[in-house]
């Protein structure tokens, strides 16, 4: 099992899938992000949960993925990365405003995905946008490693209702940067 922590604990046992999720740097207020830190007793899930509901509303910070160009190079480079070089199996997906959901089968450590997606698509959407090597991603991301069928199914509708649920669109399909519009 592969195990490293920033913030948070990164648990990643052989062979199974995760749910994985990174949002765009300086997409949360730096008040928000000590609160949840001194938040005491909450579990990792209450924390994902509040922080979901921040960035769902995107009020603050940067919404460079609503222009479709740059989501269209965050779909790109997750789909590359699966397909031609077979890093994982991508199960399910949403770019949202201001962060991504995955869900993947993985074929290399975590750290070796988490470099090529985020390292290609900043590259590419700091180009599109006229940003010169600026951060464009947060260090920081969270992931799950997926316990059985029933949560795997619940983790997939998770991603790709986010949009919906964030008020976006009325149907996932309608959501032209998620699986379900395949």
């Amino acid at each position: 099992m592969t195990y490293y922590a920033r913030d948070l604990p990164h648990w990643h046992p052989p062979g199974k899938d995760i749910f994985f999720s990174w949002r765009l740097y300086g997409s949360l207020p730096v008040t928000f992000i000590r609160s949840q830190k001194t938040s005491g007793e909450r579990t990792s899930r209450e924390r994902f949960r509040a922080v979901e509901g921040q960035l769902d509303k995107a009020l603050n910070g940067p919404l460079w993925l609503k222009d479709p160009r740059v989501a269209k190079c965050v779909v790109d480079a997750l789909q590359r990365t699966a397909t031609e070089l077979n890093l994982f199996r991508l199960h399910a997906y949403v770019v949202m405003p201001n962060h991504v959901h995955i869900l993947i089968e993985p074929n290399v450590p975590l750290a070796l995905i988490t470099q090529r997606v985020k390292g290609t698509s900043a590259r590419a959407a700091n180009l599109i946008l006229g940003r010169d090597s600026q951060r464009f991603w947060q260090d920081e991301s969270f992931d799950h490693w997926v316990r059985n069928a029933t949560e795997f199914t619940r983790i997939k509708d998770y991603i790709e209702q986010n949009p919906v649920k964030a008020g976006l669109v009325t149907i996932p399909e309608a959501w032209p940067w998620s699986s379900a519009t395949k």
